[in-house]
């Protein structure tokens, strides 16, 4: 015969916080037998003002949901008065039948938090959450160019130009230059073949001929905000990369004590064309100490997108396997009767599942 165990308080200072885009439920401790639920607006003030309100009824653990991008500035604001923040997956505080509003939910997050039921998700620090935010930057502005790209082409196609089917890259020096002689009022065939790069492995006869085309008037007027929209973002992707630059020259910096030493002389290891402004893989070893896109299907982008998510300090793992399942890679084992039922890994995104611990 067992007794029946009764859940511990652990926390008995922690709040709980539900968390949405227009209002902000707090559930706090009061003293040792009653609690008080509150609610806050989610203007700047407000969250000045949850932040004083706990700190002024003794509380010192705060967990809250992952819901959205609401909770940043809260979480952030939070940790600058000194609190013990908790970001936790909504997945993992579901709630149970009969409790359907954000009080109760408030509640039920305080109560698991307590009880020191709830971990806290991930989180990078300041620094790497910087470098974090411009990598991610960098990524939606190079799919939102090639998507201005592929409307280029297809505007192209429409005037049955098919540059696209002779040369490989459309945004290369030639396509590029073509592209602009086309804009500026050339429709010579013969003439635009001649802008060619002498390294392109096609004929002058064979760009000839895909230049002749039907030359419309919408199609050329496409063509050209496309373009002009297209140069734009190549333009922001530059002014970000060298924002990231930037964050990589002050991490460095502060694992040498303040101090930027002379970057390593090594070989660049790209994949496809959207290599960065600056030697990447320099700084990467400085900052690393040692080369990871010498590990095979690692280019320099990977490493620093790998970089910017995790960060630096693996001990926040507790081991690989800890990892692995933060990855979404670890399977999901169901295990009934003895008996495996269910063996299977859960797709995952970690950039749009960014916030799950």
């Amino acid at each position: 015969m067992k007794k029946i165990s009764q859940l511990t308080v652990i926390n008995p200072t922690a709040a709980g916080i539900d968390v949405s885009d227009t209002e902000m439920m707090v559930a706090y401790p009061t003293n040792s037998e009653q609690l008080e639920i509150r609610a806050f607006g989610c203007f700047t003030r407000d969250l000045h003002s949850i932040a004083n309100c706990l700190k002024e009824n003794g509380v010192t653990t705060i967990a809250m949901e992952s819901t959205g991008v609401y909770w940043v500035p809260l979480f952030l604001l939070l940790q600058e008065y000194g609190f013990e923040v908790y970001l936790v997956n909504a997945k993992h505080v579901k709630n149970v039948t009969g409790r359907k509003d954000d009080e109760s939910d408030a509640e039920w997050i305080q109560k698991l938090h307590s009880c020191g039921l709830l971990s806290a998700s991930f989180q990078p620090n300041n620094m790497e959450r910087t470098l974090r935010s411009m990598v991610r930057h960098r990524k939606n502005l190079v799919q939102t160019s090639s998507t201005y790209l592929n409307r280029i082409q297809k505007a192209l196609e429409l005037m049955n130009i098919k540059l696209h089917t002779i040369i490989s890259d459309i945004d290369g020096k030639t396509g590029l230059l073509i592209i602009e002689a086309i804009l500026n009022g050339e429709r010579n065939p013969e003439v635009l073949a001649d802008l060619r790069d002498r390294r392109i492995k096609a004929s002058r006869e064979e760009i000839i001929k895909s230049l002749e085309g039907h030359w419309t008037t919408e199609h050329l007027f496409e063509l050209r905000q496309c373009y002009h929209l297209y140069c734009t973002h190549r333009q922001m992707i530059e002014e970000c990369e060298s924002e990231i630059e930037k964050q990589l020259v002050e991490q460095i910096a502060s694992k040498n004590e303040g101090l930027i030493p002379d970057l390593p002389k090594v070989k660049r290891k790209v994949s496809g064309k959207h290599k960065t402004s600056f030697n990447l893989t320099a700084y990467l070893k400085e900052l690393l100490r040692v080369d990871v896109t010498e590990v095979f299907g690692i280019s320099e982008l990977s490493a620093l997108t790998i970089l910017s998510e995790v960060g630096t300090d693996m001990s926040k793992w507790k081991t690989e396997h800890h990892f692995t399942s933060w990855l979404g890679l670890a399977p999901n084992t169901k295990i009934s009767g003895g008996k495996v039922i269910s063996s299977r890994i859960k797709k995952r995104n970690i950039m749009q599942d960014r916030h799950s611990g």
